[in-house]
């Protein structure tokens, strides 16, 4: 898809052609994380194979430039740390501080990646030191593959190609990706209710597609070790718990409704939470 995406991203200077093939893109860009993330859980190859696992570890970080280690802590002490204010790393360096409008909608535009790179290095920075070089290096490696990538689309194909296959889709389609699937995740749980630390999202072919899987978020904190193609018949079996607990799922146009138009804070009952 990325090379299909990118090859009609050259051939087409026709704006209804190439905007909507840019999204495309960015959302095939940011997939390369869910890719990765099934990487963390040992979802991606059959049976314990670390140095499969280390190899696709380090392809699928690349198109977003993180580094695969810094990721794979991350998300574990993520799991391992659900809940807490203080101990996820997620909740305490990647939120909103400030429940303003404009801080939050900075995560849909190119500023996420600043917002994102500086709570990877505070958390990184408590890592043993071995640790930090490795995720320097992987940094370092994944940032001189998009710095040559760039060079080259420039220089073979000039501004306009490479605005469209590169610039474009990167810098102003992942944020939204990101930002949009983040949200799904755990902007609006019952904080006196375990089971309900994450969001249940509603059932979309679309954004199964869109997503790969991912928006089964609630699903995944529940089994993790589930691979994603899996998530969907997994809600099905969980729909008897969900439907016991009077548990209601929520679309993406609703979260967002709810997150910027009425500006409820993340992390919150949003049901229960006064305008």
């Amino acid at each position: 898809m990325l090379a299909l995406a990118s090859w009609g991203l050259y051939s087409w200077t026709n704006p209804l052609l190439w905007i909507p093939l840019a999204v495309v893109q960015g959302f095939v860009i940011f997939n390369f994380t869910v890719m990765l993330h099934e990487v963390v859980h040992e979802n991606a190859v059959r049976g314990q194979n670390g140095l499969a696992n280390r190899f696709l570890g380090l392809l699928y970080a690349v198109p977003s430039g993180i580094s695969a280690t810094q990721f794979t802590r991350w998300h574990l002490d993520h799991h391992d740390s659900l809940g807490s204010d203080e101990e996820d790393p997620k909740r305490h360096h990647l939120s909103p501080k400030l429940n303003r409008r404009w801080v939050k909608l900075l995560y849909f535009t190119p500023a996420l990646f600043v917002i994102y790179f500086r709570a990877a290095g505070r958390e990184t920075a408590t890592y043993p030191p071995e640790m930090q070089q490795a995720i320097r290096r992987e940094r370092l490696l994944a940032m001189g593959i998009h710095l040559a990538v760039l060079f080259l689309l420039l220089f073979f194909l000039g501004w306009g190609a490479a605005s469209r296959i590169y610039l474009i889709p990167y810098f102003f389609v992942f944020p939204v990706a990101f930002a949009l699937n983040r949200l799904g995740q755990h902007y609006y749980i019952v904080p006196e209710d375990p089971a309900q630390w994450s969001t249940l999202m509603k059932v979309s072919r679309f954004w199964d597609v869109a997503f790969l899987w991912s928006s089964y978020h609630l699903e995944h904190h529940y089994f993790p070790r589930v691979p994603f193609y899996n998530m969907r018949r997994l809600r099905k079996l969980l729909q008897p718990f969900f439907d016991k607990r009077k548990m209601g799922d929520h679309s993406y146009s609703e979260l967002l409704y709810h997150y910027i138009v009425l500006n409820k804070a993340p992390h919150t009952n949003w049901a229960l939470e006064l305008d």
